[in-house]
Order: structure tokens, then sequence, then C-alpha cells
């Protein structure tokens, strides 16, 4: 009866075997077991190392060390030899061990890029694998190629230096960079080592997460489920999955099924770099009369009186409400932070509200998990780079208008040393930062920009100003309705008083009008339909006049005219600020003349212009206040 039992095993796994076997040859593929011999690295080009008796996870045992046995398993490691044979009486022999007592003996198998080679005990592999055993225990001998430039050594490099805090084998992601986001996520510093408990939480989590995720078709996507993990704690918090009941993860991986559809994108950002060129006539300007009524929430991380970017935002919602006076509603929440965010959401929905504007990059994360949870609701936030399905994103290319304004300093600067006063160090800002040093340089090569951070803690700006004596300065983009100050725009200074030279201007009022029609005209869904699904960020900028500058009557005529100038050549993009030879502080960027930086590489920018003196600085440098907004654009997020 035993032996009956296991020849009938034997079969079963035999038949899922030539099935396997018959589907790789339909598709080209090699239809039985990898061998390791045969794609090792060249000799001398690699190491081994011992890592001793570990838990192999069986679905990552992928082939034999050599060619000998190779050909007795299909690609599935299920048998593809004749019932009659010597290999499948042990084979069923072994299968009715296991059914029995279980198959404790450990195999012998090599590690090569997080896959494993069996060298003794492919026998025991194929009847763990038949009754889907986890994971089976084995001496293994890691082979650690030699470095190279290729994506899939760098990220086993990675994988190396994350085993060494966590031994965990049996996670895996396609993006650079995962591994350390995966250390962050979970709450440890770079390099912590996890405790026992901590491990097998996270094995439990991972277990829980991946058999709802491949229950709802995840084997179908071309992310690995540690994508999908990574992507799902990042949104929701490692503590709050970790507390999730089975039915209500099942139910956020459902809703967030876009996200992990997302992760499969090469390029999963959608820029849209101007408004729709539709003509306007009379008839497409007047809004259809059975456009549904709008109420709008605005989320503001301070005040309108204290702080320069929400009051443009709250002019801009101001804006908006003169336009249409009779269309749409709106209502402003004001100092929100990363705790409250989440509530002054529901509030704004509870309130009515079926658009929301989050105005700060570190509302991001709250954002989408709104989105997620109220389908019918739009949400945009206001961030550059974020790639998030449910909810869209927009920014303004202001590096257009700061280019401008480094050419005016340039222009007015008698000793040619000049100060920007740079606030976050995130995307966007340092296209702004080498965008105004790269005015200024093409009005005065001898110009030398001095960068200084208003986050940066215990620094003393104006004393740094006064060391440098510096005569124009670029400070905030606009003045604080609650400071009389003065110390905004580009200003000169004279005698210790600052004069006033120019202003670059968000004109969001523009923005939010000219997406507001995009609705009420219906084409906002166009959008989704071109992008597939793609993130959809509105990138725009002085074509689309949500961005421009200001020039005061201090400025002579010339440098006016020279302004003008500048501003038309790009608003007709027939010139790039980003264009030509480009050199940074540590080096040539680009050394084609003509060539133009592409949009993806202007926002994530992470090198200064060889003409500014100063840096970007680490997180651990910044302020506690600046920490949200770095945690989710910051440029350079670790030292």
């Amino acid at each position: 009866m035993e032996i009956s039992m296991g020849r009938e095993d034997y079969y079963k796994a035999y038949k899922l075997g030539k099935k396997d076997y018959q589907a790789r040859m339909l598709r080209g593929k090699k239809p039985t077991l990898q061998v390791l011999d045969d794609i090792m690295p060249e000799k001398g080009s690699y190491s081994e190392y011992s890592l001793g008796l570990v838990q192999i996870p069986t679905e990552q045992i992928v082939g034999t060390k050599t060619i000998g046995r190779s050909n007795s398993f299909a690609g599935n490691f299920m048998p593809i030899l004749k019932e009659n044979t010597e290999f499948a009486q042990k084979w069923a022999s072994l299968s009715t061990h296991h059914t029995e007592e279980g198959i404790h003996d450990p195999i012998k198998a090599y590690e090569y890029m997080n896959k494993f080679y069996v060298e003794e005990g492919n026998k025991r592999v194929s009847v763990m694998k038949f009754f889907d055993a986890v994971s089976i225990p084995g001496e293994v001998i890691r082979i650690i190629p030699r470095r190279t430039e290729e994506k899939e050594n760098k990220i086993y490099y990675e994988f190396l230096e994350f085993y060494k805090a966590a031994p965990i084998n049996y996670i895996w992601f396609t993006h650079e960079g995962s591994f350390a986001k995966l250390q962050k996520a979970v709450g440890k510093e770079p390099g912590e080592v996890w405790t026992d408990e901590e491990l097998l939480n996270f094995s439990a989590i991972y277990t829980r997460f991946t058999s709802e995720f491949k229950a709802n078709g995840g084997g179908k996507l071309s992310i690995t489920p540690g994508d999908a993990l990574l992507s799902f704690i990042t949104l929701y918090g490692y503590d709050i999955v970790e507390q999730q009941t089975t039915s209500d993860l099942k139910r956020l991986i459902a809703k967030s099924w876009e996200e992990f559809e997302l992760l499969q994108e090469d390029e999963d950002i959608e820029l849209k770099m101007k408004p729709s060129q539709d003509k306007k006539t009379m008839l497409s300007i007047l809004l259809p009369t059975n456009s549904p009524k709008l109420n709008i929430a605005f989320i503001y991380e301070k005040t309108p009186g204290t702080s320069a970017w929400t009051y443009a935002h709250e002019l801009g919602r101001l804006y908006l409400e003169q336009t249409f006076p009779d269309e749409v509603h709106t209502v402003c929440y004001e100092n929100g932070t990363a705790d409250t965010v989440a509530a002054l959401i529901e509030d704004a929905i509870a309130f009515g509200a079926n658009l929301i504007f989050t105005t700060t990059p570190a509302f991001v994360q709250a954002s989408v998990k709104a989105a997620i949870a109220y389908p019918d609701v739009r949400i945009l936030s206001c961030s550059l780079n974020t790639s998030h399905r449910y909810i869209r994103t927009y920014y303004s290319r202001m590096h257009e208008a700061k280019f401008l304004m480094g050419a005016i300093a340039g222009a007015m600067a008698e000793n040619n040393r000049l100060t920007y006063i740079a606030d976050y160090p995130i995307y966007g800002s340092i296209a702004n930062i080498n965008a105004f040093a790269l005015g200024a340089k093409m009005i005065n090569p001898r110009a030398k920009v001095y960068l200084e951070w208003s986050t940066k803690k215990e620094v003393d700006i104006f004393e740094k100003i006064r060391e440098t004596e510096s005569s124009c300065i670029s400070g905030r983009d606009m003045v604080i309705p609650e400071e009389a100050s003065r110390f905004f725009g580009i200003y000169h200074m004279d005698r210790g008083n600052p004069r006033n030279l120019a202003m670059p201007l968000y004109h969001w009022g523009k923005f939010y009008e000219q997406l507001i029609r995009t609705i009420m005209n219906g084409k906002w869904k166009s959008d989704d339909s071109h992008s597939s699904i793609k993130a959809i960020n509105y990138w725009w900028g002085m074509s689309a006049g949500v961005i421009d500058v200001i020039c005061s009557q201090n400025l002579p005529i010339g440098t006016k005219r020279l302004v003008e100038l500048l501003k038309a050549t790009i608003c007709s993009e027939q010139f790039n600020p980003f264009s030509g030879i480009l050199y940074s502080q540590s080096g040539i960027v680009v050394d084609d003349p003509g060539k133009s930086l592409s949009p993806e590489e202007i926002m994530t920018m992470d090198w200064l212009a060889e003409n500014i003196i100063g840096s970007i600085p680490a997180k651990q440098e910044l302020t506690e206040q600046a920490a949200p907004v770095i945690n989710q654009q910051g440029v350079k997020k670790e030292s």
C-alpha cells in the first residue's frame, strides 16, 4: 500500500514534469534543469564563501551544480524518467518516507545570484517541491561574482550587504536600492542587525502577503512579491501592515493593485510638459452648462501668512474662485503635518470635496492612501517625480525662471559674488540652483554662487553673506504677508539694506484654472487612456503661464530687455537652460554641445554646477522640520 502510494505520487509528479517540459519546449526554452557549471563566471572572476547550514527556499532552487542529473527533471524539478526506472523507484520510496516521517537530511547546494543549484539531494528537492514545502535545509556555498555595472550584479551586491544585517534569502527585488529601502521601511538604520524575533515577524508578514498577492494574480506580473511588499509597506507603514487581519490584508492588496502594476514600467511616470493644445474658441472657453459643481479642498502645510509657498497656493485658490464663481466652491485647511494630514483629507471628503490638492511633497503618502480608500475623489499632490497611480502630481518648471534670475544677478553683481539661499535638497530644487548658476555664468563668466540652506542646523545665513561679501542674493521666492521684509527674490545689498531687483512668480492660479477646465470639458480621463498604467505628473513652465519673472524698476532697461529675450526663447522652446556642454563640481556632465538634458535628467539632478561653492546636505545635517519632505523627495536621503 505504502509503495503504491509512493508510485501514485511519482505518476502525478511525472505528469507535472512532462507538462512543464512540453510548455518550455513550445516557448523555445530549455526544458530541463539549469546547470550551474554552464553559467558560472570564468575562473578567477569569482570567490566562494561557505554559508553553512541554512534554510533554502524551494522556489529558489532552480537547477543542479553539474549536468549529471539535470536531464532527469523538467525545469520545474518534477521527474521525467519512466515509471519503471530505478530512479522512479527511489523517488517513490523517498515520497513515502516524507509522508511517514518527513525528510530532514540536509542537501548540498551552491548559491549564485540568490538562486540555488543542487550538488547532492536532487530527488529530495523534487519530492519536497511536489509536496509544496516552503524550504529545505542545506549546506550552501555562495558563489560571489566580481562587481560589474550590470543591473542584476548591482542588486546582488546590495543583497549581500543587506544579508549581513538580516540573513533573509527568500526576498528579491527588480529595482536597485530596494534592499536599503526595505531596511529603512522596517525601522532599521543602515547595517543595523535584525533580532531573531524581528526575522520571524518579517517572515510571517512576507508569507501572508505573498500568499494573498499570488492569489490575486501576482504571478502574472513581471515584478517579484518582494517588489510588491516593499511598495505596500512603504505606503501603509510596516507596523500597520503587521497588524492587518487576513481579510483586511486581502482587501488592501486588491485596492492597491494599480500600484503594483506600475512597478512593471521602466519609465513609470508620464510627464505632461504642457496643457492640452486644443485651439481655444469662445465655445471652448465657456464651460458646458451641465458641468458638475466642484467642491475643491486645498491642504496646506503652513499658513499663507507665514509661508511664501503656501501663500502662492492660496493666491491660486482665490484666483480659482474669481475665475469660476458659479462652478466651484473651495475650502482650505492650514497647518497640516505628516501626523494630521490624513485626518484633514478625511474631513475634506466628509465636507463633500470631490477634488483635493495637497500642496507639499510631505503629504504624498497620505494622499495615495486616501485615493485608494476613496476612488471617486480626485486627489492631486504638489510634488515632483512621484510615481503613484492613484493620484496625479503637479509641479512647475521653476528652473526656467531661476535661469533668468541668475542672469539678472550675474549682470548686477559688481564683485562677481552671489549667494543662493535654498530650502530643501529635493527633486526640482537642485535644478533651480544649477539653472541660477548657469544663468549667472552666461552673463558673467567669473560669477561664483555661494550656496546656503535655510533648513540646515545652526547656520546663520546672514553672517555667511557678510563673510562672502556677496553683492546679489537670491532669497525666498516671494514676500510673506505677515513679514514686512524685503529679503525676497533677487536683491542687491546697499549699505546693509536690500534693494529688490526681480522675483520669480508661481502663478498656481493659471495651473488650477487649466486643470479645472480639463475636468469640466471631460478631457480629464483622456490622459489616463493615453498613459496606460503610468503615473501622471503635470510639469508646466513659462510656456503655460504658470511661471514668470517680475522685474523691478531698479533694474536697468538693458537687463530687462535681456530678460524678455531669454523668456521668449524659453517659452518658444528654442532654448533649454540645460543645453550644451555642462560641468559639475567634480567634472564634465555633458560633453556634447548639441545635447540638452531630458526632463527626467533635470528632475533627478544630484550634482551642482562648477561655479557653485557649497554642497547638497545629507538628511542628518538638516532640521527636524525638513524630515517629512526629505523622506519623500530628498535627493540625498542618507549621508
